[in-house]
């Protein structure tokens, strides 16, 4: 006879395999882009502070630019406040643009604010 919890485990296992053969869609980490630095310097149009990460939508010469910067506590280290990343500012993003092409994005690894330095990551090899 089956006990209620092996019979529960074997009524999972659809679920988990159907589940577990979904490919991920989350950007975590720098895979998605070039090793090559980069920088511009754009107005900020809007913004999404937050987990698990903030973004910042730059316009660079008419065309919006996706900037990916710290999580809220990598912010904070950085002294990147959300006053400082407000509409109509002015910025500079030192990173690692996108390897599509066609996508205009960038993952932070310094900004410049008013000629201040915001490093969110300061242990990174530039």
């Amino acid at each position: 006879m089956w006990s209620s919890t092996r019979f529960f485990l074997w009524s999972l296992l659809p679920l988990i395999l159907l589940f577990g053969s979904i490919p991920a869609t989350a950007h975590h980490g720098w895979g998605w882009a070039t090793d090559q630095e980069f920088e511009i310097t754009g107005t900020i149009v809007a913004k999404r502070l937050g987990n698990p990460h903030g973004e910042v939508t730059l316009n660079v010469d008419g065309k919006d630019w996706l900037i990916e910067v710290g999580q809220p506590w990598r912010n904070q280290r950085a002294g990147l406040t959300a006053e400082l990343l407000s509409e109509g500012r002015v910025i500079t993003v030192h990173g690692h643009k996108s390897a599509k092409p066609d996508e205009r994005r960038v993952k932070a690894e310094r900004v410049v604010i008013d000629g201040k330095d915001y490093n969110l990551y300061p242990d990174r090899p530039s």
